[in-house]
């Protein structure tokens, strides 16, 4: 499974962004949970929102509930996170991952895209 994932940028507080994410490869079918994390410099990477790619359950760290959205268009293999209300505190690295589970541990998730920076001022 390849992920890689686009959109991101700079942005002033209170902005939003929507970053993407392009999943390909056999495995990628056998991938039941899709999910963003984030890591910021000198903190360890957190789940930020998941979803099951076969139904409509979708989970939220608590810090983004209200302001984020995870969805998917599988027809395209793609995986969406709309981002509004931005704050400093959400800049960060945003990883797509791909696992067998939504437990939002990153352990789990058996495929990584490369991030993509979101820096909020």
């Amino acid at each position: 499974v390849q992920l890689v994932e686009s959109g991101g940028g700079s942005v002033q507080a209170g902005g939003s962004l929507r970053i993407s994410c392009v999943a390909s490869g056999d495995g990628v079918y056998g991938s039941s949970c899709m999910a963003w994390f984030r890591q910021a410099p000198g903190k360890n990477r957190e789940a930020v929102a998941a979803l099951y790619t076969g139904g409509d359950s979708t989970f939220y760290v608590d810090s983004v509930k209200g302001r984020f959205t995870i969805s998917q268009d599988n027809a395209k293999n793609m995986l969406y996170l709309q981002m509004n209300g931005l704050k400093p505190e959400d800049t960060a690295v945003y990883y797509c991952a791909a696992g067998p589970y939504c437990t939002l541990n990153p352990d789990d998730f058996h495929y990584w895209g490369h991030g993509t920076q979101v820096t909020v001022s």
